[in-house]
Order: C-alpha cells, then structure tokens, then sequence
C-alpha cells in the first residue's frame, strides 16, 4: 500500500509538471503569435527580396512565422549549423559575439528571439548587441524580463535572484523548467550559469535609441522587444 501510494504521488507530481510546462508553452504559444504579427506588420512596406539573418534561431521558428518565401532569404546563424530543407534558407556556424563573417550593414534586418541573455556576461551581451546593430540596417531583438517573477527558462518563481549554490541544488533535485532535472552538478551550474537576464534599462543601454514594445502577462512586462532602423524604408 506505502509503494502504491508513493507511486500516486510521483504520479501527480508529474501531472502537475506537465500541466505546468503545457500551460508555460501555450503562454509562449500566444506571445509567439502577437510577436510574429509586429515582426509582419514592420517588415510588410519593405522592398522585396527580404535579407534576414536570425541569430539563433531555428527553421521551425520560421515555418511557424510563415516567411518562408520565394522574395525572402533567411540566414540562419548559430552555434552548431543546423539542417535546412528550403532553398531561402541557409544554415552558418558562429559566435553571436563577434560576427566577423558578415560586412557593415549587409542584412536588411537582424532578428533574433530569446538568444541575448544566453551569450555570458553583461560584457558579452554588449558584444553581441553591437554586432547586431553593425551587421544589419535594421533589428529586432526579444528577450525575456530580468524582473518577471517567473524565470522563463525553470520555470521557478524568482530562481534568478537566488545564490548560484541553490540554483544548483534545486536543478539537480528537482525536475526545473525545459530541460528537467539535471543530476551532474557542473552540467547544472553550467546551466545555471549560461543564462543572464536583463533588465530594462541594461536593454536600453545596450540598444540605444530603439524603440521598445513589452509584452504583458497579468499586467507584468514578461519580456521585451527592441527595434530600430524601420523608418529608412
């Protein structure tokens, strides 16, 4: 009967997380969607064929964006190269922090969702940032709020202001976020310690002059996006 009823709490235990992880993604889901449509409505005066470099990005994330077009050519720019399987669609390996392959402005537009906070220090975000802004004539650039109670990535009320050592311990232990439990102490600090969220003004500071669109959940700025560079067309 003791293992039995051990069995149902596991049971609900991870009832509850997947509750949670599906309510989290259907969130994105409807964020996603409000995201795609100022994207759309920003780039639908703009001249054909379309130059885009998405730093970080996937082509799922496209396919769901429904850009995948004849008149646009998407540049894919990531860590590792990933498979492609359209022809406007080309796959590049390198560092978001030091674009050396690309020239002054070659992009009409440099786009990149959820990626900034994930480069390492607040030094290395500023280099990714002003590679952005040098490589593209425009940009648009999403990141999630430092100050939204829930961390986006664990799922864990306020984990961004706890000590690392505790932030550690709760992913070894317990089943945090996307990625779930993490038992090797070094792989979760290296988790723990890849992401660095930023505030509204460390955004602004790294963005100059952009303008700034919030996206609420329950009246809270869950995250933001800043762009610039939509008035030359």
């Amino acid at each position: 009967m003791e293992t039995t009823g051990k069995h149902a709490r596991n049971l609900s235990r991870v009832s509850s997380k997947r509750k949670l992880v599906e309510a989290q993604a259907a969130f994105a889901r409807k964020m996603r969607k409000k995201r795609i449509a100022l994207f759309q409505s920003l780039i639908s005066s703009l001249t054909r064929p379309l130059h885009i470099l998405d730093v970080g990005g996937t082509q799922e994330f496209w396919e769901q964006m429904g850009l995948i077009k004849d008149d646009v050519e998407i540049t894919i720019y990531n860590v590792l190269l990933i498979e492609t399987s359209y022809p406007g669609l080309v796959s590049m390996a390198g560092d978001a922090r030091n674009m050396r392959e690309f020239k002054d402005k070659e992009f009409q537009i440099v786009f990149s969702n959820s990626v900034i906070e994930h480069v390492g220090t607040y030094a290395h975000q500023r280099q990714m940032a002003e590679e952005v802004q040098r490589v593209g004539e425009r940009y648009y650039v999403q990141t999630p709020n430092r100050f939204f109670p829930l961390e986006p990535h664990f799922l864990f009320p306020f984990f961004q202001f706890l000590p690392v050592r505790l932030r550690v311990f709760l992913v070894t232990h317990f089943n945090l976020g996307w990625r779930g439990n993490i038992p090797d102490k070094q792989e979760a600090l290296q988790a723990v310690q890849e992401i660095r969220l930023l505030t509204e003004k460390e955004l602004k500071n790294l963005f100059p002059g952009a303008k700034m669109y919030k996206e609420k959940l329950l009246g809270l700025t869950k995250s933001f996006i800043v762009y610039k560079g939509w008035e030359l067309h």
